[in-house]
């Protein structure tokens, strides 16, 4: 079988969750060598070290399909009113084309398969930039139509994908995501931990929350919890807010000054992949109450290095988390402060959701998501 990836998402900058699921994916698949593989990308104007974060995936039996002479962008505006092939840039059919990204483009040729992660777009549209709102309302059902099997990532965003596209259920899979757990663990020492902590200029024991800083990740209700919790507790830890600036994230950092704890909580920006564990890693708690999320992973990777969670009871967060983490309205900020306050004060119930979240993730492994997606691709094939 002949599987072709788009890959169109590794040439967008610093990877965020998308992409490194696609990475995961695509890394899982070309290490079990068991089919070829070719991966197809627009790179006119592309960095040229953007794309030597391609050559990982240059090993036996892949093919880098790039195409040099046309743009992403100009051919992702043309298709919204000319159905131009995608076949055009990418030459020979596929036996099944994956795209990751929700969008499936006219003229692919062979078996078509998408992952559609949410449906944010519609269920909370204010939470989304107006052109990517624009760009996905444009697009996502057709590429429904267009595809010939949807993925997603749970029940949840299952469920969202049925009622607010009207795709028939038995076109929608659900492969959860797993962790990557030659990254997120527990054995990373002492010094790598302090080190990675004086990088970002960490000093003490800290609460974090690690993702983009924008309203669906309801970044403002937990600065006010925060808040309430040091007004509670002044020896609690301080709070590090650590991501790349999203959609309207000037208001979160106007937030902390109205509430006047700029010396308590510290933002870090970005932080690299091999960075992001030992920080984990480091944190008293692992905060994440996003009022919207089609999965969550932030949670399992927080889980598998040791760290107790405090998650919204929202969306698919409760199906990832079970009853491994604490589930708190990410509504009302009293609820969020008291569910830290208790995690800080109980040591026995700390631990106790330190070993449930080491037994949670476990259920949720890269190998079994790509079992799900090789069923997928060869029901395909077979029809």
């Amino acid at each position: 079988m002949k599987i072709a990836f788009d890959i169109q998402l590794f040439l967008k900058g610093e990877k965020t969750g998308i992409a490194w699921c696609a990475d995961n994916i695509i890394t899982q698949l070309i290490k079990e060598q068991k089919h070829k593989y070719q991966l197809n990308c627009f790179t006119l104007k592309v960095e040229e070290n953007t794309l030597n974060g391609l050559k990982k995936y240059e090993t036996k039996g892949v093919v880098m399909k790039k195409c040099k002479w046309f743009h992403d962008v100009v051919y992702k505006l043309l298709c919204v009113f000319i159905p131009v092939p995608y076949s055009w840039f990418f030459g020979k059919k596929a036996d099944v084309t994956q795209f990751f990204n929700f969008i499936i483009p006219p003229g692919v040729r062979g078996k078509k398969v998408t992952i559609i992660h949410d449906m944010a777009y519609k269920a909370l549209p204010e939470t989304v930039r107006l052109k990517t709102r624009v760009w996905l309302n444009l697009m996502v059902r057709k590429s429904c139509r267009r595809a010939d099997k949807i993925i997603t990532v749970s029940e949840f965003s299952k469920s969202e994908i049925i009622k607010y596209i009207k795709v028939p259920e038995e076109k929608i899979v659900v492969m959860p995501n797993g962790v990557n757990d030659s990254i997120y663990h527990i054995n990373y020492s002492g010094k790598e931990i302090e080190t990675a902590k004086q990088k970002y200029e960490i000093n003490g024991n800290y609460i974090l929350y690690l993702g983009t800083l924008e309203p669906r990740k309801n970044i403002i209700r937990l600065i006010s919890a925060y808040s309430k919790l040091i007004t509670i507790n002044p020896n609690a830890p301080n709070l590090v807010l650590a991501g790349r600036k999203g959609w309207m994230y000037e208001e979160i950092f106007r937030k902390v000054q109205q509430e006047n704890i700029e010396d308590r909580v510290k933002f870090i920006g970005y932080v690299a992949p091999d960075d992001s564990p030992k920080l984990l890693n480091g944190a008293d708690i692992f905060l994440f109450p996003s009022i919207y999320e089609g999965f969550g992973m932030p949670i399992l990777e927080a889980m598998a290095c040791g760290t107790p969670v405090i998650s919204s009871n929202l969306s698919s967060l409760p199906e990832v988390a079970g009853d491994a983490a604490i589930l708190v309205n990410p509504y009302c900020s009293d609820e969020i402060c008291n569910a830290m306050h208790n995690l800080l004060a109980d040591n026995i119930f700390r631990q106790k959701l330190i070993l449930a979240g080491n037994e949670r993730v476990k259920q949720f492994t890269w190998e079994n998501s790509i079992r799900i997606l090789y069923s997928v691709y060869e029901k395909l094939m077979e029809a």
